[in-house]
């Protein structure tokens, strides 16, 4: 009984030991693994067990924050209309105090009361309250108004004859009557002129011939514009003497003159027509007739074939040929023009407008017929 009893210890205490070897052995394994890996920084985020709303709590909570923020909207609106509202009820006031004062006959515009009415009116845009407001300040603003528009037609009317004599001034000293280009004649010279080239032939019963001029000085004779044929060097001529304006047709015994004297250095529109039917010959400056004929080369035609030339008269049979210089003309001309038909007074007082540079002759008109300067003579601007 008792070997029994010892072997079973014996057994029992071998199983125990060897039990207790794989248990040593499991625990060192386990120390090794944990002390070759990365050990934990912090402690893991706890769960949250707290209970999650549902989509109509959310729901809610966003009509509150949005009735929140409407609350502050309306609150600052509220504040920004009071504000506005008080400055245009002292808008309104000074405005009223100001219209109140009785106006000058001979003042100018009033630059405040413009800027007022324009804020005003900008006002209006962005509140529609402020209307009955504008319509009262516009029921009172009427009659003082009138002293106000009278006021600035007169100073229009005063404005628009200060242009009218700048314009008049401008005239005179420089380019006349909308012209944008002019022949410059520097000196007198037997070598200065300009030659011209009519669109028709210069068969005429009739005509009319306009041009601006500015002269330097004038002599016994100096001429404007000249025609002339082989047979007859004086068919047609428009010249300048210290006392007056002649105009010539065929030949020194048919002509007109004006005693009439043009001022140097200073723009003067001339004008001069004539008929074959019955002789009539006139002579205008600046838009008024200053001379007037009948019987003047009567029957008489302008022949064809000639030569058309400016500043210079011919007295032979080419271009250039016998020129004098005692003739020639020094100055300025622009606007030469000539039909073949005479020109009614108004026609004439026209081609002497405003914008006289803008109408043409159908024999010459300037700015379309060619005309070529000569010997120092040249389009200035």
């Amino acid at each position: 009984m008792l070997i029994p009893t010892v072997l079973l210890c014996a057994l029992w205490s071998s199983v125990s030991a060897e039990n207790s070897d794989d248990y040593e052995l499991m625990y060192v394994n386990l120390d090794n693994e944990i002390d070759n890996g990365l050990q934990p920084t912090e402690d893991p985020t706890p769960c949250d067990c707290r209970q999650e709303l549902s989509k109509w709590d959310k729901l809610f909570i966003m009509l509150e924050d949005s009735q929140m923020r409407e609350g502050m909207l309306l609150q600052a609106t509220d504040h920004v209309l009071h504000d506005e509202l008080q400055r245009l009820r002292a808008e309104l006031s000074r405005l009223a105090g100001g219209l109140a004062r009785p106006c000058a006959p001979a003042a100018p515009v009033d630059t405040g009361l413009t800027g007022a009415l324009d804020q005003l009116l900008l006002a209006s845009r962005e509140a529609g309250r402020r209307l009955a407001r504008l319509e009262a300040a516009e029921a009172q603003r009427r009659e003082p108004a009138g002293c106000a528009l009278g006021a600035v037609l007169d100073e229009l009317q005063r404005t628009r004859a200060d242009l009218g004599a700048l314009r008049g001034w401008v005239a005179r000293h420089w380019l006349p009557a909308g012209c944008e280009t002019a022949i410059l004649f520097p000196m007198r010279s037997k070598k200065i002129f300009g030659s011209v080239h009519p669109v028709i032939p210069m068969k005429l019963e009739s005509f009319s011939a306009c041009l601006w001029v500015k002269a330097t000085d004038v002599l016994n004779k100096t001429v404007l514009f000249s025609y002339g044929t082989k047979r007859n060097p004086y068919e047609i001529q428009l010249y300048l003497s210290n006392q007056s304006t002649v105009v010539v047709v065929g030949g020194e015994e048919n002509r007109l003159v004006a005693e009439t004297v043009v001022s140097l250095g200073r723009w003067t529109h001339l004008c001069s027509t004539w008929s074959s039917e019955k002789g009539h010959m006139s002579l205008w400056v600046n838009g008024d007739l200053v001379a007037s004929t009948v019987k003047m080369a009567r029957g008489h035609v302008v022949s064809e074939g000639g030569i058309l030339q400016i500043g210079q008269e011919k007295n032979g049979c080419c271009v250039g040929g016998g020129f004098e210089e005692a003739l020639a003309f020094s100055g300025r001309l622009t606007g030469f023009n000539i039909w073949d038909r005479v020109l009614s007074n108004e026609e004439i007082r026209e081609a002497g407008g405003v914008e006289s540079c803008h109408i043409r002759g159908n024999v010459v008109g300037w700015g379309v017929t060619e005309i070529q300067p000569h010997g120092g003579a040249q389009y200035v601007s």
